[in-house]
C-alpha cells in the first residue's frame, strides 16, 4: 500500500545526490549550500529513499537556522518523512520537532508563523498536534491577517481529524465569535468555510442573520455562501425560497465569477420563470462584458442548456444572444447562431433576419481571413430562417444573390441552393428571382454554382421574355463560336516543336501552365490570361464565364448548358407563336452543342470530353431535332416533380425530428397535481410561489428524473470470478462520459478471515486508473463494496483486467484470484448526430483513418441489413428514406455519429444482392483517430451476422 503524499515536485533523474554529500552541506554554515542540500534530500525522499541518518543532522544543524527558505524546506521535509513506526505509534524523536513547532508558532516573524500553521494543516498525528493547540488558538488573535487566516485553516483541518472534536471542543463557537468581529476578507472567508465544513447550522445561522449585508461581502466569501446555499437546498428543499432571494441579490455583485456562479445556482435550484429569466439575463450580460473567448464559449454552453429546458423564456433573450456575433472568433459565432436558430418564432424572425443581413453586409468590407467562412455560416442561417418562415425570404433573397459570384465557392454554393429552394417554395418571388439571376449570371465564377444556376434558369423561365433573355444570357456568356479555330488546332498539334518564351503567359493548349501560386491552368492558343485556379475563373463581359470554364476542360458544365438550352427551346415552342424565331433559336442551340462536341474532340485541350458528357450533349441534339409529347413531359415536368419530392422529404424529416424532440415523459393518471390558485400564499413572495408551482408541475409531468429501470441495471452487472472461487466478485459498470465507475461487490465464501484483501486493476487502451487500491480485512462469509474510478480520454474499446490478492492467517504466501476482463463498449460513447451532405463529404475526404469491413451476413434484405447496422452501431442514417425505397438489388447509405469527446465517425454501407440471394459488399468506416475506426469495425464485424 502506497503512502499518501501532499507534495508534487518535478525531479530530473540525472545523478542523484549522495546522502554523505547532503549531510556535509547541512553541517556547514553556507546558507545557499544548505538550501540545495535540503532540496536534494526532499527529492530523494519523494522518490522512495528513506535517509534515516539525516534526521539527527537536520535536528542539530537545520532547526536552529534563522533563514526563512531553510525553515520552509524544513517543514516540507517534516511533511514527507515517516512520523510513525510500523504499528502506527508516533516515533519518540518527534518530541524534538514538537518543541521547534511551538517556538515557530510564537516566533516574532509573521512569515515563520504563517508557514508553520500551513504545515499543521497537513499533519495527521494527534500526539504531535495536541501540545500545540494553545499556541494555535492564540494565533487567532494575532494582529496580522496573514496569520489569522492560516490559523483558521489549521483549526479547520485539526477539527476534521478523527479525534479533532475532542482536541478542539469549542472550535465552531470560537470561530463564530471570530467571524462577527473579523474585518479581513480572506480571514472571514476561511472562518465561514470552517463553519460550512464543520458546523453547517452555525454557518446557516450566520448567513441568515447577516442576510442584508451579503452583497457587501468580498468575492471569496460570496463564493462560499453560494456553495453553502447549494448544499442546504439539496438536503432541505422546503427552505429554498429564502435562499433564492439571497442569490437574486448577489446577481448585482461586481465580481463576474460570483455572478456566473449565482446564475448557475439559480438554474439548478429553481424552475420559476422569474429566476430563469434573471439567470439568462446574467449570462447575456457576461457574454458581452467578458473578452476571453473560452469564457464566452462556456457561457454559450450554459445558454444552450437553458434553451433546451426553458425555451419559452430564452425566446425573449434572442436579440441579446445575437450580440455575441460581434466577437471575431468563428466558433463563438457558430455556437451563437446554433442557439438562435432554434429560438426563432414568427414574432422575432424579422428582427433576427435583419441582424443577419447586417452581418452579411459587414463581411464584404473587412479583410478578415475568415470572412468567407463566416459569410457561409450566415447564409446557411438565413436559409433555414427562410425555409421555416417563407414570408422573410423576399427580404433576403435579392441581397444574397449578390454573393453568387463570391470567391468562396462553398458560400456561393449555399446561396444558389438557397435560391433554388426559395424559388420553388415561394411562387410569388419567381419572376423577380429569375430576372435578378439573369442579371448577375455573368459574375458567377465557379462551375458547380453555374450548373445549379443554369438548372434554375431552365426550370423556372416560363414567359416568352424570360425564355428569350435566358437564351441571350447563355449565348453572351459562351461568347462567339467556334470555341477554337482550325489553325489553332493544327498549331496545338505540333506545339511540341515550338519553344516557348519564359516571359509569355500565352501557352500551348497541349501543356497546362503552372501559375504563380503553383496551380495549373489550361488555355486555348488564343491569348487568354491564365486563371487563378482550374475550376474558378474571373467572370467578365469580354470573355464570358461559361466560355472560360469550358476552355479549362469542364465538359460536365457543357452538358448542363446543353440540357438548359434544350429545356428553354422546348418551353419556347409553348410560348413563341412565330415559327421562324423558333427555328432560329433551335439552330443556334444546335450550333452551340455541336461546337462543344468539336471542342471536346479537338487536340486544343489536354483531355478529351468524357463519355457521359458526350452522350448527354448528343441526347440534347437528338431531342431538338425530334421532339415528341412523351419526351417533352419528361424534360419539362418530371425534373421539377422529383425536385419537389426531394424538398417535401426533407421537410418531413425535419418535422419528424422536431416532434421526437418535443415528446417528454407524461405522468401517471393518479399523480398529485397542485394548482396555482389553490396555493396557500402565507408570507410567500411572488418568486417563492412561482418556484413551488413549477416544482409541482415538474412532479406532475414526470420531469423529475426517475431512477433507471432495474432491468437495465442488471444488464450492466459483470461476473468477475467463478462461484467456486474462495472470493466471489461482480462489478456494476456505470459510464459517465469522461469516467467509468466500477462498483465491485466482493464476498468472502470461506470460513476464515481474509487479511490485506486488495482489488488490483490494470487497463488497456485510453483508460487510466484514478486512485490506488486499498487493503481491506474481510470477515468469514461477509461482503464488501469497493469503488474504482477510471478516466477515459478517447473513444475506443478499452479493456479492464485485474485480480484479487489476499492473505489468510495460517498461510504465509498471498493468494491470487484472477478476474474476468471487463470490455468497455464504444457504444456508450457515441450517439447519433446529423450533418449536411457537403460536411460529410468534406470530412470523408479529410479523415485519414479508414477501416474496410467486408459484408458477411445471413440477412438477405438490403434494407433490413442497413437497419441492423444502424441499430448495432448507434448511428444516424443521413441518406433520405426515399432514396432507399424500392427493390433494385443494391443499396448505398451514409451513417454518422459523434462521440462525447467531439470526434466524428463516418460510415458508408454499400451492399449488393448476389444471384444466390446473399448480400455482398463493404462497410467503410472513416474517422480522425485510429481508435474509433478500429473499434467500430470490430463492433460491426461482431454484430453484422444478424445475431443478438
Amino acid at each position: 500500500m502506497e503512502k499518501s503524499c501532499s507534495l508534487l515536485v518535478h525531479f530530473d533523474k540525472g545523478t542523484p545526490a549522495l546522502a554523505n554529500e547532503i549531510k556535509e552541506a547541512l553541517e556547514g554554515n553556507d546558507i545557499p549550500a544548505k538550501i540545495d542540500a535540503m532540496k536534494n534530500a526532499i527529492m530523494l525522499l519523494l522518490n522512495g529513499e528513506t535517509l534515516p541518518q539525516l534526521f539527527i543532522t537536520i535536528v542539530r544543524y537545520v532547526l536552529p537556522s534563522e533563514d526563512h527558505t531553510v525553515q520552509k524546506l524544513l517543514l516540507l521535509y517534516l511533511e514527507i518523512i515517516d512520523k510513525t513506526d510500523g504499528k502506527g505509534r508516533v516515533l519518540p524523536e518527534m518530541i524534538l520537532i514538537c518543541q521547534n513547532l511551538r517556538n515557530n508558532l510564537q516566533h516574532p516573524n509573521e512569515y515563520i508563523r504563517g508557514v508553520t500553521l500551513r504545515f499543521l494543516c497537513r499533519l495527521n498525528e494527534v500526539e504531535i498536534i495536541e501540545p500545540l493547540i494553545p499556541s494555535i488558538m492564540s494565533n487567532l488573535e494575532h494582529r496580522h491577517p496573514y496569520i489569522r487566516r492560516n490559523a483558521i485553516l489549521a483549526v479547520m483541518s485539526i477539527y476534521k481529524l478523527p479525534q479533532g472534536e475532542q482536541l478542539l471542543v469549542d472550535a465552531p463557537e470560537t470561530i463564530e465569535k471570530f467571524l462577527s468581529t473579523e474585518q479581513d476578507a480572506s480571514a472571514k472567508r476561511n472562518a465561514f468555510l470552517m463553519l460550512f465544513n464543520c458546523a453547517q447550522d452555525r454557518a446557516v445561522n450566520y448567513l441568515l442573520t447577516n442576510v442584508d449585508r451579503v452583497s457587501d461581502w468580498g468575492e471569496l466569501l460570496q463564493m462560499v455562501v453560494l456553495e453553502l446555499i447549494r448544499k442546504v437546498c439539496r438536503t432541505n428543499k422546503a427552505e429554498k425560497g429564502k435562499y433564492i432571494k439571497i442569490i437574486i441579490s448577489l446577481l448585482n455583485a461586481p465580481s463576474a465569477a460570483v455572478v456566473y456562479e449565482c446564475a448557475g445556482t439559480l438554474v439548478s435550484l429553481s424552475s420559476a420563470p422569474t429566476a430563469i429569466r434573471a439567470a439568462a439575463n446574467t449570462y447575456c450580460q457576461l457574454l458581452l462584458s467578458q473578452s476571453d473567448h473560452n469564457v464566452k464559449l462556456i457561457i454559450l454552453d450554459r445558454l444552450n442548456e437553458l434553451k433546451s429546458s426553458h425555451s419559452d423564456i430564452m425566446v425573449d433573450m434572442i436579440m441579446d444572444v445575437l450580440r455575441a456575433l460581434s466577437s471575431p472568433n468563428l466558433d463563438i459565432r457558430r455556437k451563437t447562431l446554433d442557439i438562435v436558430l432554434e429560438l426563432i418564432t414568427p414574432r422575432n424572425v424579422n428582427e433576427v433576419v435583419l441582424t443577419l443581413k447586417k452581418e452579411v453586409m459587414k463581411t464584404q468590407s473587412g479583410e478578415l481571413e475568415k470572412n468567407g467562412e463566416y459569410r457561409q455560416i450566415l447564409i446557411q442561417a438565413i436559409h433555414s430562417c427562410a425555409i421555416k418562415f417563407p414570408e422573410v425570404a423576399s427580404t433576403v433573397v435579392h441581397l444574397l444573390m449578390d454573393f453568387l459570384g463570391d470567391s468562396n465557392v462553398a458560400s456561393a454554393m449555399d446561396v444558389v441552393i438557397f435560391v433554388r429552394e426559395i424559388i420553388e417554395t415561394n411562387p410569388k418571388l419567381r419572376v423577380s428571382i429569375i430576372s435578378r439571376l439573369l442579371d448577375t449570371f455573368y459574375q458567377i465564377r465557379a462551375a458547380r454554382v453555374c450548373s445549379c444556376a443554369l438548372w434554375i434558369i431552365g426550370e423556372y423561365s416560363l414567359s416568352l421574355s424570360e425564355v428569350e433573355s435566358a437564351i441571350a444570357t447563355i449565348k453572351q456568356c459562351l461568347g462567339d463560336l467556334p470555341f477554337f479555330s482550325i489553325s489553332e488546332d493544327e498549331e496545338a498539334g505540333d506545339s511540341s516543336k515550338k519553344t516557348q518564351q519564359a516571359t509569355s503567359i500565352t501557352v500551348s493548349s497541349r501543356r497546362p501552365a503552372i501559375l504563380a501560386d503553383g496551380t495549373y491552368a489550361t488555355q486555348s492558343a488564343a491569348s487568354e490570361t491564365a486563371f487563378s485556379a482550374p475550376a474558378v475563373v474571373q467572370g467578365s463581359l469580354t470573355t464570358g464565364n461559361l466560355r472560360s470554364l469550358l476552355l479549362t476542360g469542364d465538359f460536365f458544365l457543357g452538358a448542363v448548358v446543353a440540357c438548359t438550352l434544350a429545356k428553354l427551346n422546348l418551353r419556347l415552342e409553348e410560348v413563341q407563336p412565330s415559327k421562324i424565331e423558333l427555328n432560329k433559336a433551335s439552330s443556334d442551340a444546335l450550333l452551340i452543342m455541336v461546337s462543344m462536341l468539336q471542342l471536346g474532340q479537338s487536340s486544343v485541350l489536354p483531355h478529351p470530353i468524357d463519355n457521359d458528357s458526350y452522350d448527354r450533349i448528343v441526347l440534347c441534339i437528338r431531342l431538338l431535332c425530334n421532339t415528341g409529347d412523351a419526351v417533352r413531359k419528361i424534360w419539362l415536368k418530371s425534373c421539377r416533380d422529383s425536385f419537389v419530392k426531394m424538398l417535401s422529404d426533407k421537410q418531413l424529416r425535419e418535422t419528424e425530428e422536431i416532434k421526437a424532440k418535443a415528446q417528454i415523459s407524461h405522468s401517471q393518471p393518479d399523480d398529485l397535481i397542485d394548482f396555482y390558485h389553490l396555493k396557500s400564499r402565507k408570507g410567500m413572495s411572488q418568486l417563492e410561489l412561482e418556484d413551488e408551482v413549477q416544482d409541482d408541475l415538474k412532479r406532475a409531468t414526470g420531469e423529475f428524473v426517475k431512477d433507471a429501470d432495474d432491468a437495465n441495471k442488471l444488464n450492466r452487472i459483470i461476473q468477475l470470478t467463478g462461484f467456486s472461487d474462495p472470493v466471489y466478485a461482480e462489478a456494476y459498470v456505470t459510464v459517465h462520459q469522461y469516467d467509468i465507475v466500477l462498483d465491485v461487490t466482493v464476498i468472502n465464501r470461506t470460513k476464515e478471515t481474509l487479511q490485506n484483501l486488495c482489488l488490483e486493476l490494470a487497463t488497456m487502451g485510453d483508460l487510466k486508473l484514478v486512485e490506488r487500491p486499498q487493503n481491506y480485512t474481510l470477515a468469514p462469509l461477509s461482503s464488501k463494496q469497493i469503488k474504482a474510478n477510471i478516466k477515459v480520454s478517447s473513444t475506443e474499446t478499452g479493456v479492464i483486467f485485474g485480480n484479487i490478492v489476499y492473505e489468510t492467517s495460517n498461510v504465509l504466501e498471498r493468494t491470487v484470484v484472477v478476474l474476468n476482463d471487463i470490455h468497455i463498449d464504444i457504444m456508450d460513447y457515441i450517439s447519433p448526430a446529423v450533418c449536411s451532405d457537403t460536411a460529410f463529404r468534406a470530412m470523408w475526404a479529410e479523415f485519414e483513418w479508414e477501416n474496410k469491413v467486408a459484408v458477411n451476413t445471413t440477412i438477405t434484405s438490403e434494407k433490413e441489413f442497413l437497419d441492423h447496422i444502424i441499430k448495432s452501431t448507434n448511428m444516424k442514417c443521413l441518406t433520405a428514406i426515399s432514396a432507399l425505397e424500392g427493390e433494385c438489388g443494391f443499396l448505398a447509405a451514409n451513417l454518422y455519429a459523434k462521440s462525447v469527446f467531439g470526434e466524428d465517425a463516418l460510415v458508408n454501407v454499400s451492399v449488393e444482392k448476389q444471384g444466390d440471394g446473399k448480400l455482398n459488399g463493404y462497410i467503410r468506416i472513416r474517422s480522425k483517430t485510429q481508435g474509433i475506426a478500429l473499434s467500430l469495425g470490430d463492433k460491426i464485424t461482431l454484430k453484422q451476422k444478424g445475431g443478438s
